[in-house]
């Protein structure tokens, strides 16, 4: 999960995660900032790094890149997401599920405004559950 300033999103996203799937996946929570990281981890994240570098550097270890579609813009965030992050994250091979929520001038066409649970609901159910790797699995 990334996710920057204080978190809402990647909270929100794993706490759902948590109370769906229990301890049979992992959840790295990548922050832009310090403040997101440790929201992230109270929210259930087994691991947790910070920063231009974390980012990029986990972006290609890991199955699945969950956050805002702001992740994918240079400067997002006030600032927090850095052109390296927003490659490194566009450039992964994971599978990335996206939510449209974003403070950026940025319109997906074709995408309904719905509200966070919403959407987060429909990631754990829909997306997720069919490319989820648990731990032990064969």
């Amino acid at each position: 999960m990334i996710d920057g300033q204080g978190a809402s999103i990647g909270s929100t996203v794993i706490r759902r995660i948590r109370q769906t799937y229990g301890e049979k996946v992992e959840i790295w929570a990548l922050g832009t900032n310090a403040i997101a990281t440790g929201q992230m981890l109270k929210a259930g994240a087994n691991r947790g790094a910070t920063g231009e570098s974390a980012v990029c550097h986990c972006a290609g270890q890991v199955n699945v890149i969950i956050g805002p579609i702001s992740i994918l813009l240079s400067n997002a965030m006030m600032g927090e997401v850095t052109g390296p992050m927003a490659q490194a994250v566009g450039g992964s091979s994971a599978t990335k599920l996206l939510l449209p929520i974003t403070l950026e001038p940025l319109t997906v066409v074709g995408v309904s405004a719905e509200p966070l649970p919403h959407l987060v609901e429909k990631l754990v159910k829909e997306h997720l559950s069919d490319i989820i790797w648990y731990k032990g699995q064969d």
